[in-house]
């Protein structure tokens, strides 16, 4: 009986090992396929080649960017993680900081008038506390350094900084401190 199934083992290979190699070469194409897509969604591959732009020329950081410890928002009377920067300057035009595509323009009582942009690599960028009338609509394709609206006080929940923008960054959905992309220290 082993014997038997033993031969029948080695006819089958015979018969069929051109379809077996085959097969094996496709599911090794498809394995390196799979494993090569998962690495790049996994981790961004030209995070580091991105330039950034500031958004504000000659800006003033009045609120760092804080996810460890808690600050007090003095306008609200609470103590708040600040996943932003609030930058203020004479000079109140807003910039993009990378090329992207506006992917939302809003209102909200405590953010103000609000612009999100859309960025390669994963990155999101959003400009809240703007003045009524942003430059750009949804759908516009914005270059890096373009000029999308001007900062004011329209954000109710932190009147206390006067004009400003409340600038956040995401990477692959999640807050960054824009003070590892941005040169805040040189504004």
């Amino acid at each position: 009986m082993e014997i038997s199934r033993k031969n029948s083992f080695v006819e089958f290979i015979k018969k069929f090992w051109v379809y077996i190699v085959v097969g094996a070469v496709v599911f090794a194409v498809a394995l390196t396929f799979t494993l090569l897509a998962t690495l790049n969604r996994a981790t961004p591959t030209s995070v580091t080649n991105l330039e950034f732009y500031l958004p504000m020329n000659n800006a003033s950081l009045v609120k760092d960017y804080s996810d460890t410890e808690l600050q007090k928002n003095e306008t609200l009377n609470q103590w708040e993680a600040h996943m932003a920067v609030d930058l203020t300057s004479d000079n109140s035009e807003v910039y993009s900081v990378l090329a992207g595509r506006v992917s939302d323009v809003d209102y909200d009582y405590l953010d103000g008038y609000t612009v999100t942009i859309t960025h390669s690599d994963g990155f999101e960028s959003i400009y809240s506390s703007l003045q009524e009338g942003v430059l750009v609509k949804v759908g516009d394709i914005v270059s890096a350094g373009q000029q999308i609206g001007n900062a004011s006080d329209s954000a109710q929940g932190e009147l206390e900084f006067g004009s400003h923008l409340h600038f956040t960054l995401l990477l692959n959905d999640e807050h960054v401190d824009p003070n590892n992309y941005l040169n805040l220290q040189a504004k």
